[in-house]
């Protein structure tokens, strides 16, 4: 059996299972301040008894040969957290914390839609765009763990800001990038004295993700220019990853999943006239397959890796 621990900026969940991604037993909290959330994981992990080995999956930065969490932006307080150390030492079994990002990646490609390929990519594609490399069947975090930074990859002159650049990436590819797209659209279709269907009952600085995808499916213009403006990008993006990487699959998380059904079109004819033809014949464009699960089996993942 394995313990898993997903931190997270609001919540987290410590779970035990086995390696056939089957979770016996979680237990999930919110994310308080750090001594406490840490006493909270030491009593979970004390309630679950013996296991093999213990995983940690938090977003970054994070010193992973070190087991040091380094101050995320979503973790306020929480610099140079030795959890590995901690936890190796307060109860004498093997430990190992991962990028959430690489983390996710082996969950998918262990228990989900990359299950079978030797070779993929899994795009995070939630509030913001982060990768997880898996390569000759094995992950890939390169010379200083920073492998997979693929929002930072500007796309674009102009375009929305992600990842601290205007036209990156992120800032077409992510949930904060899709709402900044949508509200610039939106500014401009107003201008012309047309009221887009997802600001009527919010604002332009309010309107939400789901909001735009549900006036995109009953016929909104300005949603679907929107949406159609993010897979092309999302396309060029991956054309990018798939002449260099030569990838099996590339499997995409949270907006994509939800949101298949607008992004699919563009994103693929857009991958197919930027990528080299044999690449873009090959490679199979997935949405994950974990869902909600992905987070508690990311973190089991981390400790089968140990």
């Amino acid at each position: 059996m394995y313990i898993g621990i997903d931190i997270g900026g609001t919540k987290c969940a410590v779970v035990l299972g086995n390696d056939q991604g089957q979770v016996v037993k979680k237990i999930r909290f919110a994310t308080t301040e750090k001594e406490e959330t840490l006493e909270k994981f030491f009593a979970a992990i004390s309630e679950f008894g013996e296991c093999q080995s213990i995983g940690i999956s938090c977003g970054g930065p994070l010193d992973e040969d070190r087991g040091l969490i380094l101050s995320p932006p979503n973790l306020p307080g929480w610099d140079r957290v030795p959890i590995v150390d901690m936890i190796q030492e307060r109860f004498g079994i093997p430990a190992k914390i991962m990028n959430d990002a690489n983390a996710c990646a082996v969950a998918e490609w262990r228990f989900g839609a990359g299950k079978g390929f030797n070779n993929m990519v899994f795009l995070t594609f939630g509030t913001g765009l982060g990768a997880g490399l898996i390569l000759g069947g094995k992950l890939y975090s390169g010379a200083c763990g920073f492998a997979g930074e693929v929002g930072h990859i500007r796309l674009a002159d102009h375009g929305p800001a992600g990842y601290g650049k205007c036209g990156s990436f992120e800032g077409f590819c992510s949930g904060s990038g899709l709402r900044e797209l949508g509200r610039g659209l939106a500014r401009e279709y107003i201008q012309r004295g047309e009221m887009p269907l997802f600001i009527r009952n919010s604002s332009l600085e309010e309107f939400t993700v789901a909001e735009m995808a549900n006036a995109a499916r009953i016929g909104d213009t300005c949603a679907i220019e929107a949406f159609s403006i993010c897979g092309k990008m999302l396309g060029k993006g991956l054309a990018i990853l798939c002449d260099i990487l030569n990838p099996d699959a590339i499997v995409i998380g949270s907006v994509y999943a939800r949101c298949r059904d607008l992004l699919e079109e563009s994103t693929v004819n857009s991958l197919k006239s930027e990528a080299l033809p044999a690449v873009a014949e090959r490679v199979k464009i997935m949405p994950a397959a974990l869902g909600e699960q992905i987070g508690d089996l990311a973190a089991l993942a981390v400790a089968m890796e140990v």
